[in-house]
């Protein structure tokens, strides 16, 4: 595949703009090395001593970005097995984040792992050149209540966890700022906390407060001295509101979302990053391998007020940032939710600003990717054919582009290899 380093010239049939909202026909993409260097007119004179990259028959549009994956481990199920080491969890990472950066999503918001640290690890992998995935924020480790939602939980009462899976566990403001702190020092990006119960998580329930409002405050303030931020994980209204009082970046799920929360959520400008797709793959798939009943009771109660929920967002003006809470479902499936943001409320250009410049904007990263205007990086993937007329197209991306490096391309394409 085509290193990065090269100036290259890219035809693009047509081009996503994603700042704009609108599509160019016949347009030509200048990269330089890692970063994107200018956007031609069509019948502008293409600058000589570049490589050509011919995407003449493709819709060229910025990397897309998930604000809510887990990399790290296999495969969510009922529950969090113990029978895999840090390094076992570490190894599958590395497979997910090639699947991930594969299916076209270029950069993620990786919100936490049982096992703490092990997104660190990868996420400098990636950055280093040793791993290839996407550019990658990470959480380091979940900032929960004991017996909470972002702990291990449905073990008898006297199995001793490990403690980096419980790195995390808090049980007042002064030990969540003290959690805070060792989790930023250990190299976090941000601050995941678990502010309700979790559909996954056995025996705690989605709808039910468990960080309070001063709780996740101490952990906003934290994140704010560091010049981060903090992402709630709430499903239910009254972790939602705490969430947005308190300060909170953004809110997780907000699957039991109604109109006031919706409003608070307009009013203070806190991104909504809802999971929309994967409660009918848990439906589908746990009943198929026979998951517990609860698992599968909360999943069902939460999967239509969710989408109902989040078309309330979409109306009342709420920041909505693409996120998909990939590990419950297979890595690489990332871009299925697209056409579920469509069918519930938002337009196909909506939904694709949510991935790129609203998810950017989110990560605070919006300098660097979101888009292809001049400065960012060449992140960038192609498909044949008009995905705003079917978003379901990108669920198959044929070409990526990481960083001016071509990661992925149709075996017929012709890549560059040297100045024409």
């Amino acid at each position: 595949m085509a290193e990065h380093g090269e100036r290259l010239a890219i035809r693009a049939g047509r081009l996503v703009d994603v700042d704009a909202g609108e599509v160019l026909d016949g347009r030509v993409l200048l990269v330089d090395g890692e970063r994107v260097a200018g956007v031609l007119g069509a019948g502008e004179p293409v600058p000589e001593g570049r490589a050509t990259l011919d995407l003449s028959g493709h819709t060229v549009l910025p990397g897309l970005i998930d604000c809510h994956t887990h990399l790290v481990g296999e495969v969510q199920g009922a529950s969090v097995p113990l029978d895999r080491s840090a390094a076992q969890e570490a190894f599958s990472g590395v497979r997910n984040a090639r699947a991930t950066v594969m299916a076209g999503f270029t950069t993620v918001r990786d919100v936490g792992t049982f096992r703490a640290f092990v997104d660190v690890a990868l996420r400098d992998a990636i950055d280093d050149g040793t791993v290839v995935g996407p550019r990658m924020a990470v959480a380091g480790a979940y900032v929960t209540v004991p017996g909470g939602g972002g702990e291990i939980t449905g073990l008898a009462p006297d199995v001793v966890l490990p403690a980096d899976v419980r790195f995390g566990v808090a049980a007042s403001p002064a030990e969540v700022r003290e959690r805070a702190r060792a989790i930023l020092h250990g190299g976090a990006d941000f601050i995941k906390v678990i502010a309700t119960g979790a559909v996954l998580a056995p025996g705690t329930r989605p709808g039910v407060p468990e960080l309070s409002r001063d709780e996740i405050r101490a952990a906003v303030e934290v994140a704010e001295a560091y010049g981060t931020h903090v992402a709630a994980h709430a499903h239910g209204t009254q972790g939602i509101v705490n969430a947005c009082l308190a300060g909170a970046r953004s809110v997780e799920h907000g699957s039991l979302l109604d109109d006031e929360a919706a409003a608070l959520l307009a009013e203070r400008g806190v991104y909504l990053v809802a999971d929309i797709y994967n409660g009918d793959w848990i439906a589908a798939e746990g009943r198929r391998q026979g998951w517990p009943a609860e698992t599968l009771a909360k999943n069902d109660m939460t999967t239509q007020a969710q989408r109902e929920g989040f078309a309330r967002a979409v109306a009342a003006g709420v920041r909505i940032a693409y996120g998909t809470d990939s590990g419950v479902y297979p890595h690489g499936w990332n871009a299925r939710q697209l056409p579920y943001m469509v069918r519930h409320g938002m337009t196909p250009m909506a939904a694709l600003r949510s991935a790129t410049v609203v998810a950017a904007e989110l990560l605070g990263w919006q300098d660097r990717v979101g888009s292809l205007a001049p400065g960012r990086y060449a992140d960038l993937i192609a498909v044949p054919g008009d995905p705003l007329a079917d978003l379901g197209l990108l669920a198959e991306v044929p070409f990526v582009m990481r960083g001016g490096r071509v990661l992925k391309a149709p075996a017929e394409m012709r890549l560059p290899t040297s100045p024409i």
